[in-house]
């Protein structure tokens, strides 16, 4: 009888997984993002392969002579102000503004599962010590604190200000996995883990994180957005990326002393970044809401 008590949480929890399923795949809102998601990895994987089907797939092959220039035959994007294919800086660019966003939340998503689910699970002194933790790196602005950092750093790389955005990107993401782990540690079967004498470490990563990690799997999806969006930012104000990496941010930064002379040189890393970040952020909303029983229809 008490293995049928075990057993149930983890049926449950499959079942869960294909009501999330079943209340995703027919919407739109779900595989439109999606599908630009996944030809921007591609970008992000092949940028040499996807930067040669127009033209010259270097982004450092400048040709000054050419500064500015419209679309032209090889360059569907134009040239930048010192005469690179746009298009190829586009696509290379993609690397390193996807590898921020997914390295600084998967750390980001490390550090708050970890704190989340000591506090959660054990309660008493280590859930008042670590929520003050958290509540110190909630009092810094996030972008407030990330230009204090970054500014004490000789070289900034994607791992270094991947690290610092992560930083203070975990705090928020902590405090949601201390209320769902606190909200599953007194299930019925969690307790009958225990009284079975499972050890700690069987029961959180059994019967604890698989059924409180979904709601927080899809708030990440949301931070990842913001993250590109921050990383983007701070470039833009020379305080992130600096040459010779290549990412929009750089881009963005680049052409606005030539904004309305060379418009395309600002238009379209911007509209890779915008689709970017609006997919991410419309998949974290339909995965948010799928997760949620209330938001399923």
């Amino acid at each position: 009888m008490t293995d049928q008590v075990l057993v149930q949480p983890i049926e449950d929890d499959t079942l869960a997984g294909r009501g999330v399923w079943a209340t995703v795949r027919h919407r739109v809102l779900f595989w439109v993002p999606l599908t630009v998601l996944a030809v921007l990895l591609l970008l992000a994987l092949f940028p040499g392969w996807v930067g040669g089907w127009f033209g010259n797939p270097d982004p450092r092959a400048c040709d000054i002579s050419a500064s500015a220039r419209p679309s032209s035959h090889g360059h569907p994007f134009g040239q930048d102000l010192q005469g690179c294919d746009v298009y190829a800086n586009v696509v290379h660019g993609a690397r390193a503004s996807l590898a921020v966003g997914l390295m600084c939340t998967l750390v980001a998503l490390v550090i708050a599962v970890g704190v989340g689910t000591i506090a959660g699970y054990v309660g008493g002194w280590a859930d008042s010590v670590l929520a003050r933790l958290t509540d110190v790196f909630l009092g810094f602005p996030f972008l407030l604190g990330a230009i204090v950092v970054l500014n004490s750093l000789g070289k900034r790389s994607v791992l270094s200000v991947a690290l610092v955005l992560a930083l203070f990107s975990w705090p928020a993401l902590a405090r949601m996995v201390r209320t769902t782990v606190r909200a599953t540690r007194d299930a019925e079967y969690v307790q009958a883990a225990k009284a079975m004498g499972f050890p700690t470490s069987r029961i959180l990563s059994h019967y604890v994180l698989p059924n409180s990690i979904g709601p927080v799997l899809a708030v990440a999806t949301l931070t990842v957005g913001g993250v590109i969006v921050a990383e983007s930012t701070l470039t833009f104000l020379g305080l992130g990326l600096r040459a010779p990496s290549i990412s929009w941010g750089l881009q963005l930064a680049t052409a606005q002393s030539r904004f309305q002379q060379a418009p395309h040189t600002l238009i379209y890393p911007g509209i890779f970044l915008a689709a970017t970040v609006l997919s991410l952020i419309t998949l974290g909303d339909v995965l948010r809401d799928a997760v949620n029983p209330k938001g399923r229809s």
